[in-house]
């Protein structure tokens, strides 16, 4: 019984000893994630629930269904896309969003780096 106790509470220390060093990596994730959205998406996009742009508006955009933020035009080809903002999916349109949707109005740069792709996902899923 000592022995179990004893290897659970190592694995307790561990585990309460690392939390701080994984939320300084999503932190970090976020904050390159952020560079990137600056970097390739503030000319269309904005962060503001308001506020459409050139594109619409991505705050919230995980989890949500395409084609849906108010006061925005979309394409007749986003519309009928039926897809769902998920992961999966924004790493697709990430990558080529022609591929995905194709007929899509959207103009934008490739990004293709699997680690760029993860940063920006994780700055979008961040913003709730």
């Amino acid at each position: 019984m000592k022995m179990r106790l004893s290897s659970s509470l190592a694995l307790l220390c561990t585990a309460l000893a690392a939390a701080p060093l994984l939320q300084a990596a999503e932190d970090g994730m976020e904050a390159a994630g952020r560079q990137l959205f600056s970097h390739h998406c503030t000319a269309c996009h904005s962060l503001d629930t308001s506020e459409n742009a050139f594109g619409p508006s991505l705050f919230g955009v995980v989890g949500r269904p395409a084609a849906s933020v108010p006061r925005f035009a979309y394409s007749k080809a986003m519309q009928a896309s039926g897809i769902t903002w998920s992961e999966d999916n924004l790493r697709k349109w990430i990558s080529d969003n022609e591929a995905l949707v194709p007929g899509t109005r959207m103009r934008h740069v490739a990004i293709t780096d699997p680690a760029e792709q993860d940063y920006l996902i994780s700055f979008l899923g961040s913003l709730k």
